[in-house]
């Protein structure tokens, strides 16, 4: 290693070779997020309730599944909480899901 080299010394933490690069990554970074359409494009209102739905599908059953093991070890009724539980949670799903469909997009 070369003694004489900015980045080895330890007394100085900026490397203007690695800043210089940073501005490049930057331009071409902007430059193909240009190119690309993507610069400055807002998450549209459709793509935010499609996220709700898939997390309240997910959500929704998984988490009736999930209290309905518990009280069953709690209570000792395996297997019938965890059923009513996951089935209340589909059918929370669905409702929340209605709920969102209702919600206009623009």
């Amino acid at each position: 290693m070369a003694s004489d080299d900015p980045a080895q010394d330890g007394k100085n933490g900026k490397d203007p070779r690695l800043d210089s690069l940073d501005m490049q990554l930057k331009k071409v970074r902007a430059a193909e997020d240009v190119r690309s359409g993507k610069a400055n494009q807002p998450v549209s209102k459709g793509m935010k309730q499609g996220n709700r739905v898939l997390t309240e599908l997910i959500a929704g059953p998984a988490g009736g599944a999930i209290v309905g093991g518990f009280l069953d070890r709690w209570l000792a009724t395996t297997p019938w909480i965890l059923l009513a539980g996951l089935f209340m949670g589909i059918i929370v799903a669905f409702r929340n899901i209605i709920k969102i469909s209702a919600e206009r997009p623009e």
